[in-house]
């Protein structure tokens, strides 16, 4: 891929793994970052990279020279949404990093003369909000919850980019599925002392995607032209929660599977409580129909690579 790419968020868990694997198919990845010193050490053997401290472009006027001369903007800029208690002011630091920060990347493509070929930019499945057992594809309506409106929000901003002659598309990524990030590390620390534990009633859907498979759609997205607009991030077989945790369960021989009722998890991580309790139940029609290659389509197979690696 002969290819100059920029890319926020790169230190994140997607973002760090989506580097490595753009340089290695022969990308030139300028990475725009709140955290050089981090960067340099994560990249260390990625030669193709550039490193970009975002307190020195945080001006449209300034940050277009760096787009300009860019075939692909890939933006995963986003405070970690499990990151801390959802309090006020957290939520407008998970608002503020996504939103405020697109808008920044879009103003700045409104000043290039030679813009980019595509914006792609994350958002999450929470865009479809507390959406029941109706199966969801890009098409379906966004929810009205925090999270929902987050992601709306998020990709409306993206979308601008598009009257710039800019092709758009916003990924709806499920929970990824990484032994050393995300969910997984927070599932996997009960199971080592034989506990298995679901949230709430356990039927709530689980939209999910191994590592391997959303770095993968964002290549495939970047070098997909016929694709724009929303592409769901999940594999095509969502699961309930307490199918996942038994799964897991069972790949590491344990017997004993118990509930976390709701209110148990609000006292903990407040109002994240109830989308830790409600689900999406997310189908990638697009990706499918664009005959996308997942790696990791069923669960037991993407756990056994995750777990016993």
């Amino acid at each position: 891929m002969e290819k100059k790419i920029l890319l926020t968020g790169a230190t994140g868990m997607i973002g760090s793994k989506l580097v490595k694997e753009l340089v290695k198919q022969g990308a030139l990845v300028r990475i725009l970052t709140t955290n050089p010193d981090k960067a340099a050490v994560i990249f260390k053997n990625e030669y193709t990279k550039e490193i970009f401290n975002w307190a020195n472009y945080d001006d449209p006027a300034i940050l277009y020279k760096l787009l300009e001369d860019t075939d692909a903007v890939v933006n995963l800029a986003g405070a970690n949404v499990a990151g801390k208690r959802w309090s006020e002011d957290y939520k407008k630091v998970i608002y503020d990093s996504r939103v405020d920060n697109t808008k920044l990347i879009v103003d700045a493509l409104g000043y290039c003369e030679n813009t980019p070929e595509c914006l792609i930019n994350a958002s999450g499945v929470g865009y479809y909000g507390f959406s029941g057992d109706g199966i969801l594809k890009e098409d379906s309506p966004p929810g009205n919850d925090f999270l929902a409106r987050v992601c709306r929000d998020w990709e409306n901003e993206a979308l601008k980019a598009a009257e710039s002659g800019i092709r758009v598309v916003n990924i709806r990524t499920g929970i990824v599925l990484d032994k050393n990030e995300g969910a997984i590390k927070e599932m996997i620390a009960p199971l080592k002392f034989k506990i298995g534990v679901y949230q709430g009633n356990g039927k709530q859907w689980f939209s999910w995607i191994h590592l391997d498979d959303i770095v993968q759609m964002y290549i495939f997205a970047i070098q997909n032209t016929k694709i724009s607009g929303a592409l769901n991030g999940c594999s095509p077989h969502p699961v309930s929660n307490r199918k996942f945790i038994e799964t897991m369960a069972g790949i590491m021989d344990v017997k004993l599977i118990l509930p976390v009722p709701e209110f148990m998890l609000k006292i903990a991580v407040g109002e994240f409580a109830k989308n830790l309790c409600t689900g999406q139940r997310v189908e990638p029609e697009v990706a499918l129909k664009e005959d996308f290659g997942f790696k990791f389509p069923e669960l037991k197979p993407a756990l056994e690579n995750i777990l016993k690696s």
